[in-house]
């Protein structure tokens, strides 16, 4: 069975910085890339960034390139979004999700799996 547990998440003052990791198992994960979405109240769900197999493939939504990074750690089976200069409309469910291809891209729909997601409020 396949889950993708998310952490990290919590409460920080606009400026300020925050990481949210995933957590994969029941899967091949180094075979996967992988995506992380938000979602905010009243909101459709939004691609953030996704990283592929090896990890040197990146994409970014314009909305947050030059403020997150997204990593992995294929030997943890995990994924990382480091996310700087938090902005109040950063508050959001992040949402971590795999993909059975070696590229990430933005499409919701391509993803195969998604986690429950983890609360992220930015204050202003």
């Amino acid at each position: 069975q396949v889950q993708l547990v998310e952490s990290g998440g919590g409460l920080v003052q606009a400026g300020g910085s925050l990481s949210v990791s995933c957590a994969a198992s029941g899967l091949t994960f180094s075979r996967y890339a992988m995506g992380w979405f938000r979602q905010a109240p009243g909101k459709d769900r939004e691609f953030v960034a996704g990283i592929g197999w090896g990890g040197s493939s990146t994409y970014y939504a314009d909305s947050v390139k030059g403020r997150f990074t997204i990593s992995r750690d294929n030997t943890k089976n995990t994924v990382y979004l480091q996310m700087n200069s938090l902005k109040p409309e950063d508050t959001a469910v992040y949402y971590c999700a795999a993909d059975r291809k070696w590229y990430a891209t933005a499409r919701a729909d391509e993803y195969d799996y998604w986690g429950q997601g983890t609360q992220v409020t930015v204050s202003s």
